[in-house]
């Protein structure tokens, strides 16, 4: 009986330590924004080409696109941040934002230009954080601005998908960034475009 107990804790020691470093994977943070320059298979070296590459932003603003990937194998999706309405303004009379705090919203653009279908809750994925690195997540809010994002998101290869994403956060709050990630916030990539 001692020597079972002993190998169900052994096992047991081991697949929490499988575990931790599954999880453990080195998340990281894209923020160049895709280049518009010639295929990376050609050779490089054209003065338009070398042109377009110095020209591209270092860091993701409002307008650029980011490339993805999720954590199935070809899962990766291009996704751009399309606009800003800060503040936002309700499209429904009995839903306001609480007291000492505004709503902001974002509209972002997903293109699935992987080989698996993307199914998620793209609100889930995404984060607004301010000058002094407060982060804020996704509320709900219908908004002038546009149609929402769709809660149940499907893309299959190819497809694309477009709405706001609305963010409750403290009026005097100054936003410095918003963030997207995949799989509703666990996939290993994160995109940040800077808002100020």
């Amino acid at each position: 009986m001692y020597a079972r107990t002993r190998t169900a804790i052994a096992v047991l020691a081991a697949l929490g330590a499988l575990t931790l470093t599954a999880c453990d994977t080195g998340s990281t943070v894209v923020d160049k924004p895709k280049s518009g320059a010639a295929d990376e298979g050609s050779a490089k070296g054209t003065s338009k080409e070398k042109e377009k590459e110095d020209s591209a932003p270092e860091v993701a603003e409002v307008g650029d696109t980011l490339t993805l990937r999720g954590m199935e194998n070809g899962s990766r999706m291009d996704v751009t941040v399309v606009k800003v309405a800060d503040p936002a303004k309700s499209a429904d009379q009995f839903l306001e934002p609480d007291a000492g705090k505004r709503w902001v919203g974002v509209q972002f653009k997903l293109v699935n230009t992987g080989e698996a279908a993307y199914s998620d809750s793209p609100s889930n994925g995404a984060q607004v954080a301010d000058s002094e690195g407060q982060q804020f997540d996704a509320g709900f809010g219908d908004i002038t601005a546009g149609p929402t994002m769709a809660s149940s998101l499907k893309l299959k290869p190819g497809a694309q998908g477009l709405g706001w994403i609305v963010f409750e956060v403290p009026e005097a709050a100054k936003l410095s960034t918003v963030q997207f990630t995949m799989d509703s916030g666990f996939a290993d990539q994160t995109g940040e475009w800077k808002l100020s």
